[in-house]
């Protein structure tokens, strides 16, 4: 199978079927997808965890307390002690990837610490661990119809809200997933 290009920026969404635990209903932006490979953020897990939690076991004071309740995703299962935050691309931070002209993704601290102070960018995703494929593995993925691709959109990563994440997703491509057969090969 080649190389699909143009998958980078996009939405990956899990088609009904797909039965991976850590995949199953989800929606993931794809910050990179390149012939080595490809890694991006689930958008629609959240965990147990807020900022306060996050910033106490970090060890940062939280300035901000209404800050607190900002929710912590699951990004994916690799590498889930390492911290991700995708935003719009205000402020200047440490470790940052520009996505384009409207989206960031920082994996440095400063950028958790200026959000426990309020001084973070106006809208923000803080996740721990990513998803990742190696050379190939998303394409044949595709093929064996466990995802769907398309435009990722901002407002659906920053305001929708987490539970309709997955469908709303699906409906820019003009699919309602509930009319989907989760049986791969069945109509």
């Amino acid at each position: 199978m080649g190389f699909i290009s143009q998958l980078s920026k996009q939405f990956l969404i899990a088609m009904p079927g797909l039965q991976d635990p850590n995949f199953s209903h989800t929606v993931t932006f794809l910050c990179d997808h390149n012939p080595e490979g490809a890694m991006g953020l689930l958008i629609n897990r959240p965990t147990p965890m807020n900022l306060g939690d996050l910033t106490a076991q970090l060890g940062i004071d939280l300035g901000e307390p209404e800050m607190a309740k900002a929710p912590v995703y699951r990004g994916g299962p690799v590498q889930p002690e390492q911290g991700f935050v995708l935003h719009t691309p205000q402020g200047e931070w440490d470790n940052t990837l520009e996505l384009g002209a409207d989206l960031a993704l920082t994996i440095s601290q400063d950028i958790i610490e200026a959000i426990a102070h309020g001084l973070g960018p106006e809208k923000f995703l803080i996740a721990l661990g990513y998803a990742g494929w190696g050379a190939g593995q998303l394409e044949e993925e595709i093929a064996a119809n466990s995802w769907l691709n398309g435009p990722a959109e901002n407002r659906i990563i920053f305001d929708t809200p987490v539970d309709e994440r997955w469908a709303t997703a699906a409906a820019l491509l003009g699919i309602e997933l509930s009319q989907l057969s989760s049986d791969v090969g069945h109509a």
